[in-house]
């Protein structure tokens, strides 16, 4: 039987601002309570208001390690003005430039996990540069060109532990996704053709694969 989250936990996730629907969110939420068993960190690329979070953060605290989300929290290409993912309400009114961190701050204490995430705010590749530590997880769920797919699994699929899981989101064969899904799918295939990663699961747009080999 799949391992579910508790009845609040899942509202709070469903309530949150995001795009992972429900059955995604059932399918990581599994997978990071599997990854938790290692005593690692579970780490996510692409934090937006914390939906996704709220999952990795009660799968972490129940395996009794800490969840990192890496974001810089200005909102990735199709979240920008203009684009069909731009929501108004994540708009400094200051600034006049996208600013999600108060949000998912928000979120994850009204979910009660503020204690079990650390929120690393800048952009990944930097991040990335100067992390040195195994990890159990790596959920990459950031920005959608190959440039950026690219750079999170370059700086982040090297520290997945032996045995470990890398989840891979918004992965859509079909070239008519090509904004929305195709950087991503090409990142998958270079996964699995690297050797490094076997799969483990596909549900809807989200892969999970376990590392069982070197490299990336």
């Amino acid at each position: 039987m799949t391992p579910a989250p508790k009845p609040a936990i899942l509202a709070a996730f469903e309530a949150a601002k995001g795009f992972m629907p429900t059955t995604e969110g059932l399918a990581l939420y599994a997978a990071a309570l599997e990854a938790g068993r290692l005593g690692l960190p579970i780490l996510e690329v692409g934090t937006y208001c914390g939906r996704s979070t709220i999952l990795l953060a009660d799968a972490a605290r129940q395996a009794g390690v800490t969840a990192l989300t890496v974001d810089h929290h200005r909102g990735s290409e199709e979240q920008q003005p203009g684009w069909d993912y731009h929501d108004p309400e994540t708009v400094d009114p200051e600034l006049g430039v996208m600013d999600t961190l108060p949000t998912f701050r928000r979120t994850l204490r009204g979910a009660g996990l503020e204690d079990h995430v650390v929120a690393l705010v800048g952009r990944s590749p930097q991040i990335a540069r100067i992390w040195n530590s195994p990890l159990g997880l790596v959920f990459i769920d950031g920005g959608h060109t190959d440039e950026h797919a690219g750079a999170d699994y370059e700086g982040w699929a090297p520290h997945v532990a032996h045995g470990g899981l890398l989840l891979i989101h918004d992965v859509f064969p079909n070239p008519a996704d090509e904004f929305t899904g195709q950087a991503p799918y090409r990142v998958y295939l270079r996964a699995l053709a690297s050797g490094a990663f076997t799969e483990v699961s596909v549900t809807d747009s989200l892969r999970v694969l376990r590392r069982t080999g070197a490299g990336i």
